[in-house]
């Protein structure tokens, strides 16, 4: 099925559900791939960090095995198509397209599978300024499909650290998705939610939930900790990841994170309407 996109300006409006060729080229055009603003520099930094184990990039995952920052370019090469030369330390990193398409439709595969058997759901993102349109998209199908989409732990408080020291956050959801908000803070913590990277949360919903006698989550989707630190307690989680977030990356490489989807996470927040549509098609959950 082929479908129509339409940009208005660098940052237009764009609607419809694509056909792979088509999202290709909307991907590269929207920069969720291809030559994609997150910098060289900046990846680099967070696979050194990685390889020391600092948890602001481990993102609650626990790797099974040492990762030195050599090895971890050359997944980062294989999983999203960065430039596998160590010797190139600046400019802009490079998403493989071809890569993100595969991803994506690894990812509608194991939405169908939950669909099917009618799992119960947890979406949450750390990045609910540009991602939650994509996740309540979802969230909304996995509803209508009959599958429980869970909200547990709402308005519980979270202690979350941030570069501004340690914030009392507060869980809440925002369309099926789960977001933090910063108590008594605006700007960053105001309505749509907080940036985090934190598996703190997902951590606090699960353990709620299981407080609670259940439902707990067959599938997790979401990103940054939400993917990682559900991941790491055994539960099937996937998600989208930028290129300067290895953890979900590693954490799919050894088995602990089913999909990572290569994308830019950080552009206008319509333009990731187009892979919720593709994705929800490939899963034959268009509504």
């Amino acid at each position: 099925m082929s479908f129509a996109v339409r940009v208005r300006g660098a940052y237009g409006t764009i609607g419809g559900v694509l056909s792979t060729g088509a999202l290709r080229a909307h991907l590269l055009a929207a920069g969720l791939a291809g030559p994609v603003a997150t910098a060289r520099e900046k990846s680099l930094r967070n696979y050194r960090l990685f390889a020391a184990r600092d948890p602001r990039v481990t993102l609650g995952l626990d790797p099974e095995r040492p990762w030195d920052e050599r090895e971890l370019l050359r997944l980062m090469a294989d999983r999203c198509g960065v430039s596998g030369d160590p010797g190139l330390r600046t400019g802009r990193d490079v998403i493989d397209p071809e890569r993100t398409l595969r991803a994506l439709d690894a990812f509608a595969a194991r939405l169908a599978a939950a669909a099917r058997r009618r799992a119960p759901v947890l979406f949450g993102t750390g990045h609910p300024h540009r991602l939650l349109g994509f996740y309540a998209t979802l969230a909304d199908a996995m509803s209508s499909a009959g599958c429980p989409v869970l909200t547990p732990a709402q308005g519980r408080c979270v202690d979350i650290t941030t570069r501004f020291g340690v914030r009392t956050h507060r869980l809440a959801y925002a369309r099926g998705v789960a977001v933090v908000r910063e108590r008594g803070g605006a700007g960053d913590g105001g309505e749509a939610g907080a940036h985090t990277h934190s598996p703190l949360p997902v951590r606090v919903v699960l353990g709620v939930a299981a407080e609670a006698g259940g439902p707990l989550p067959e599938l997790v989707v979401g990103d940054h900790g939400w993917v990682c630190g559900a991941g790491q307690l055994g539960i099937e989680a996937m998600g989208l990841a930028d290129t300067d977030d290895p953890a979900l990356f590693v954490g799919e490489a050894e088995g602990q994170v089913a999909v990572a989807v290569p994308v830019d996470d950080a552009v206008p927040a319509d333009y990731y309407r187009p892979l919720s549509r593709y994705v929800l098609n490939r899963a034959c959950l268009s509504q």
